[in-house]
This record gives structure tokens, sequence and C-alpha cells, in this order.
């Protein structure tokens, strides 16, 4: 899981999808971040991801770097702890400007459960991680 961490945080920006009825819709995130031994995300509440998340949790996250790319599926388990919340504002103080934490906040945060990672490119075999 680190290294999916690591990968994901060095890439800056990551594409996130989810499904919408019968349309896949897809955007960029940058919010990832260890908690508890668990990988997150982050969104707001009333966001039409969070929505989408809640319909269906099953995701998959894309992204380069460094001429390798990385896909990561799961299902997302939302995490109403305020101490998640808190961690993740901690780590994107940027953030607080636009989210706040508790049951009447406005932030979201996710974990991965039965996570399947695969790091690739045109040089070497495909690397999975599953976590």
């Amino acid at each position: 899981m680190q290294k999916v961490y690591e990968f994901l945080k060095n890439a800056g920006t990551y594409y996130l999808a989810t499904v919408d009825g019968d349309q896949a819709r897809v955007r960029p995130f940058g919010t990832i971040h260890i908690y508890d031994g668990k990988l997150y995300i982050q969104t707001g509440k009333t966001k039409n991801v969070a929505k989408q998340i809640a319909t269906n949790p099953k995701v998959e996250i894309c992204a380069m770097s460094k001429g390798e790319w990385i896909r990561l599926c799961g299902t997302l388990v939302l995490d109403e702890r305020v101490e998640a919340q808190e961690s993740m504002l901690d780590a994107y103080p940027n953030l607080r400007k636009m989210y706040t934490t508790g049951s009447e906040g406005n932030t979201a945060v996710y974990y991965f459960k039965d996570a399947v990672a695969t790091i690739s490119s045109f040089s070497h075999e495909p690397e999975i991680i599953r976590f």
C-alpha cells in the first residue's frame, strides 16, 4: 500500500472513475493519505462524486508518473470518524478553506477496501499490489 500511496502522491493528480447510472464519470483528484493503516481519498459530501460513490462504491483510479502508470481499483468505504477527516485535512491544510469536519461538516473521507493496484510501463512487467 505504501508504494501505491507514494506513486499517487508523486503523480500529484490522479483520475477517479465512478459510475453514474449507465455513464462512467472521470474527474481529477489530488488527495491521497494513509490513516489508521488504510489508503484514503477525500471529497465534499454534497458533490456528485460522493452521491455516485454512495450508490456504487466500486471505483478506479488512474495516474502517470515518470514513465509508469497505475490503475487502482477497489471499493471505497466512507469513514465518518472526525479523526479520519481531521487527519486528511491536516495533510492538506489548504483544503480547510473549503471543508469542515464533523457530522455537520462538508468533508467526506473514504478508504479503499479489497484494492488491487497495477503499476505498468513499456519497460517492465506489471507489478500487482493488493491491500
